[in-house]
């Protein structure tokens, strides 16, 4: 290989393992801790943030105009109120002021609504993106960050009662990975960073929540039922109500879900209000009710699958639901008995999504009338929402952050250490050469955060152990290298020469020890688990990069030192002139 084609090589990894690296160099270096604890807030507290802050502005602004106020506005305390009227101007397509004052500021929206949710729309969006960078950097374990583990017992009893027969070892297996996914979904809906989530032993759970969380919201999220069933709505008797909210709209009781004219709700149906999902993801009351069945039509355990698709035809979203052979059955009936009826998809009493019924329809469902975002929160409900087992919590132990800070300083501590001893000696050894090492090995950290960040892994103190481990085996192949040099150089060759034949010699020999070292690294990662795991899987990035920064880097810093700074002899030995 060419050196200009392991210079182009070289540099396309460092970009790309730069690119990588920066969402965590933004997040952890460049974002300050007041919004990285906004940021990593559940929805409901971004939202109640954003409207405050918000409400304050405006407040503010409204105060300053009404005392006839025309200074100039802090560019960086009104930084967010002058950029949401910037984007109202241009909207607008009128010309910005220069200046910017209150009055300049409300005279961007025609009335305080908008002026608001313009306001709190660039408050929510930089928390919103500070959620997503916070996403792409690496994250830290529960022994780095502190947090909480929890063990949760799955009732397979509860489970074999309600389906009406004993379960087989299929049922329990299906139950569990139903039940972790379900998990997974509301940890993460609810703002907790990064879950461990991972069955242990045959009936149990165990959950891994880094960062502070709060045990009684934790047991909300578990707990929660998450009752998922489909409803006939009675349209007819819907209709009604909406039309007696329009000249009555204090007409149905809040709390008690009664309406004031009993003769509205027939017998055997319930009201329940329709939630759709606002711009933070969270349920929000749209106004509006329906009338459906008191008892469902089919249970939501009943489905297997469900993913978003595009109609053929028309290209329009649609999402698409597989049920199992009994819900099937059930819901071919329920179909056939109430062809041009409205099908309501309900969760804990919300009423999140409803469908006309076109025709009798068997297992494979198909639901349309909904945009791309509404067909995906859709598709996401009905793979998630219902637990198909009880859950309960057997243990729960917090760790705090003080102690994940000290691993953390302590980790840091260890890598400079290695680093700094393994450079000290190879810099007092190879003399002039120990600077190549001393580079490809910052190059090699660097590539292996890089991994790190690309692929979401957590970082964790055995992962930092692995990594240590990797500086002692990157520094072997240098040695390697080196060594061949030497013996070159005795021969009598030139420089070039010398450490061309020297790179050619190492090859195979650093090839094989890397290659053995990965193949015990993999093996270590699929039977093992937790902090093993984590050690063999920074063991075998590190193995991968340093194979790479001993014969590439290292071969194009020699390449340098030659060709650029024209290096005539070779400084690698006190013997060896």
């Amino acid at each position: 290989m060419s050196k200009i084609q392991r210079f182009l090589i070289v540099l396309a990894v460092i970009a790309v393992a730069l690119a990588f690296l920066w969402p965590t160099v933004s997040w952890y270096f460049l974002t300050t801790k007041a919004n990285q604890s906004l940021a990593v807030g559940s929805a409901e507290q971004i939202r109640e943030y954003s409207r405050s802050m918000a409400v304050a502005d405006l407040e503010q602004l409204k105060g300053l105009a009404a005392k006839g106020d025309q200074s100039s506005l802090s560019p960086v305390k009104f930084a967010s109120v002058i950029q949401a009227a910037t984007k109202a101007y241009k909207d607008a397509r009128k010309s910005v002021p220069k200046t910017w004052t209150a009055t300049s500021v409300l005279a961007a929206f025609d009335n305080e609504r908008a002026a608001f949710d313009g306001f709190e729309g660039v408050y929510r969006t930089k928390i919103m993106n500070l959620k997503a960078e916070h996403g792409k950097a690496i994250q830290l374990g529960l022994d780095l960050s502190g947090g909480m583990s929890i063990v949760i017992q799955a009732d397979m009893n509860a489970l074999a009662k309600k389906v009406g027969h004993p379960l087989s070892a299929a049922d329990r297996a299906d139950a569990m990975k139903r039940a972790i996914e379900v998990l997974n979904s509301r940890i993460d809906k609810f703002g907790l960073t990064e879950p461990v989530i991972r069955q242990q032993g045959q009936d149990q759970i165990y959950v891994e929540i880094p960062g502070a969380a709060d045990p009684t919201r934790i047991n909300s999220i578990i707990m929660g039922k998450g009752n998922l069933a489909f409803y006939i709505v009675n349209d007819e008797a819907t209709q009604k109500l909406n039309d007696l909210l329009q000249t009555n709209p204090t007409a149905v009781d809040e709390k008690t879900l009664t309406v004031s004219d009993p003769n509205i709700v027939p017998a055997g149906y319930v009201i329940r209000k329709f939630y759709k999902k606002d711009k933070y993801g969270l349920d929000e009351f749209t106004g509006r009710y329906m009338i459906i069945s008191e008892t469902p039509g089919l249970d939501g355990n009943h489905i297997r699958s469900a993913q978003v698709s595009s109609d053929p035809i028309t290209g329009q979203p649609e999402t698409n639901f597989v049920l199992d052979k009994e819900g099937g059955d059930i819901f071919y009936k329920l179909t056939s008995a109430n062809v041009g009826k409205t099908l309501a998809v309900v969760l804990d009493n919300h009423v999140k999504a409803g469908a006309r019924i076109q025709e009798p329809i068997r297992d494979q469902v198909r639901m349309t009338g909904f945009n791309q975002d509404e067909a995906q929160n859709l598709a996401l409900l009905l793979r998630t929402a219902a637990l198909p087992v009880e859950l309960s919590v057997v243990n729960q132990q917090a760790i705090g952050s003080t102690l994940g800070e000290d691993a953390v300083h302590a980790g840091i501590f260890a890598v400079t250490i290695a680093f700094l001893l393994v450079i000290g000696f190879m810099l007092l050894y190879y003399k002039g050469a120990g600077i190549n090492t001393a580079v490809a090995e910052i190059v090699n950290l660097f590539i292996m955060i890089g991994v790190l960040s690309a692929f979401g892994l957590t970082l964790t103190l055995p992962s930092i152990a692995g990594f240590v481990l990797t500086i002692g085996v990157s520094v072997d192949a240098n040695v390697l290298i080196f060594e061949r040099i030497k013996e070159e150089l005795r021969l009598g060759k030139g420089r070039v020469a010398s450490i061309r034949a020297g790179f050619d010699k190492a090859f195979w020999t650093i090839f094989d020890s890397h290659l053995t070292n990965l193949i015990a690294a993999l093996f270590l990662a699929q039977l093992g688990s937790g902090p093993i795991q984590g050690f063999a899987v920074s063991l075998a990035i590190g193995t991968i990069c340093s194979l790479f920064t001993s014969l590439f880097v290292s071969h194009l810093i020699f390449d340098f030192e030659t060709d650029v700074l024209k290096v005539k002899h070779t400084s690698i030995s006190w013997r060896v002139k």
